[in-house]
């Protein structure tokens, strides 16, 4: 009952919300991953997925463009809307949508392809460019936004493979906002980065969030207080407590959200 006060304390109106979640379920096999979660993503907002290991954030992060799909076992039920629109409706393509709602990986997973050729290969497939002079604009604007233009500009045809592991997560980010997207989701985007590249990355996401929603899992507490302004604790497949950030850090309405702040739990 708390947990459904906390939630509907915290709610906003769908013509406020990104993405528009509703008694989502999702089982692996027998296995009962996700359990009625329903909550409401802001536009312009870095809302960030905490729990435990196993709690069920980076399942939930993938149904928000349906990635759990190239998963045979994977069976999900409910709503998930973005800008209305019922995702998992039979006529929503899911390559289209994965246009509109990009994705980062936890390990940087660069294509073997040049640096250029990585950023131009969504809009190529996608038609977003009429022409080579389009493409480069579309690969510089993504690099740029990406924080990387003015290290890699004059070296766009060396393999991506090549950047230092921070460089390449933000290539990742580069290629992944180069179609456009509304939404750009972030599994644990730093785990496998050094703090001086985690640093530049979290300054980026910061940057971001003035264009698209931001949702993104981690593992560390730190960087969700440092990075969003929103948080939903996660706890065995429960979307336990979502609100301001601030609030979840320093004010948590649920026992189990404060055991999990005061590192009792986890």
């Amino acid at each position: 009952m708390m947990n459904q006060m906390r939630l509907a304390e915290n709610a906003v109106t769908q013509n406020d919300s990104k993405i528009s979640a509703r008694d989502v379920q999702v089982w692996y096999g027998d296995k009962h991953a996700i359990k009625d979660v329903s909550v409401e993503i802001l536009d312009k907002t870095v809302t960030a997925f905490i729990g435990p290991s196993g709690c069920g954030k980076s399942t939930f992060l993938r149904c928000i463009n349906r990635m759990n799909d190239t998963i045979p076992i994977a069976r999900i039920e409910g709503t998930i809307r973005l800008d209305g629109e019922d995702i998992y409706d039979r006529r929503v393509d899911p390559v289209q949508l994965r246009a509109k709602v990009g994705m980062v990986f936890q390990k940087p997973n660069p294509f073997p392809k040049s640096i250029y050729d990585n950023v131009a290969y969504g809009p190529r497939i996608h038609g977003l460019a009429r022409n080579r002079a389009e493409l480069d604009a579309i690969v510089e604007k993504s690099l740029r936004g990406a924080a990387l233009w003015n290290e890699v500009k004059d070296r766009l045809n060396e393999p991506g493979t090549g950047l230092s592991g921070g460089q390449q997560q933000r290539l990742c980010i580069a290629r992944a906002v180069a179609t456009s997207p509304e939404v750009l989701l972030m599994d644990e985007p730093c785990s496998a980065l050094d703090p001086i590249a985690t640093g530049q990355v979290e300054e980026l996401i910061d940057q971001l969030r003035q264009e698209f929603s931001v949702v993104i899992v981690t593992h560390s507490m730190q960087q969700a207080a440092r990075v969003s302004q929103k948080t939903a604790f996660f706890h065995l497949g429960n979307l336990v407590e979502y609100g301001d950030t601030d609030d979840i850090f320093t004010r948590p309405q649920d026992p189990r959200t404060e055991s999990y702040i005061t590192g009792r739990i986890g």
